[in-house]
């Protein structure tokens, strides 16, 4: 893959840049991302395309010279979600009714190729350092317990991963980390990483989703220390360690 001199820096954050190229945007990684990795977001991307949800097709997985593996995809023109809310918090509400009426449209979704939710907790709960066996054991008999489902879930569910057409339409981007699984999963994710930045934000889109979702908001809250663990072996740069911890209270379900 060869990047134009053109190219605009969209985004830098721990181990990758995205690149507006004009018509297309290119995600490029260091050489500490795992390749594997790279070809299983194209595969999870690839086959969120073929269930008919918006979201950028893929055009190109390769190596960029002298930086890493990048991967190609259309651009869809537009801004981010984030950034509307931002600019107008008087219509934050409004936003969030689209957004969340958006995520439950993505939940009526299957793909059974895409990697088992459940399989993945698992995977990362028993690989977290910070916490000691007990509290695994704990955590994993709790997802044990937890109700299946076989829902598409995009895992990094916010408001910066949704674009906005001029013409008001909504695209889904970074497909990174989907599964197929649990939506009220999904749904705690989205709630962590609301109450990241602004409580009030997490509790009204809790609210929220939960009627319209005809979903308990006590399922939902069970699912939080499962997501905050998982969220936690991500080990991300800019990753509130303190404030994931605090979420995964074992003494809950002990």
């Amino acid at each position: 893959m060869l990047l134009p001199d053109s190219r605009t820096l969209i985004v830098e954050r721990g181990n990758k840049k995205v690149y507006d190229l004009g018509d297309k945007i290119a995600k490029v990684f260091n050489g500490t991302k795992p390749v594997s990795d790279v070809f299983n977001e194209v595969l999870n991307l690839s086959r969120v395309n073929e269930t008919g949800i918006a979201s950028p097709k893929v055009l190109e997985v390769s190596e960029v010279a002298g930086e890493g593996w990048g991967i190609l995809t259309e651009k869809v023109p537009g801004v981010t979600l984030a950034e509307k809310m931002a600019e107008d918090p008087s219509r934050f509400y409004e936003y969030l009714e689209r957004f969340v009426d958006l995520q439950i449209d993505v939940h009526r979704h299957r793909s059974p190729l895409l990697p088992r939710q459940r399989d993945k907790y698992s995977r990362m709960i028993n690989g977290l350092e910070e916490l000691n066996a007990t509290q695994r054991y704990n955590l994993l008999e709790r997802l044990d317990g937890m109700e299946r489902h076989h829902r598409v879930c995009h895992g990094d569910f916010n408001p910066t991963n949704v674009i906005v057409s001029e013409d008001g339409s909504l695209s889904i981007c970074d497909w990174a980390h989907a599964t197929q699984g649990s939506p009220a999963a999904d749904a705690a994710m989205t709630f962590l990483l609301f109450a990241l930045t602004d409580k009030q934000q997490a509790q009204a889109y809790l609210e929220l989703y939960s009627e319209r979702a005809d979903e308990p908001i006590q399922v939902v809250r069970k699912w939080t220390s499962i997501v905050a663990a998982s969220e936690l072996a991500r080990k991300r740069p800019d990753q509130d360690k303190e404030f994931l911890l605090g979420w995964i209270d074992v003494f809950d379900y002990q």
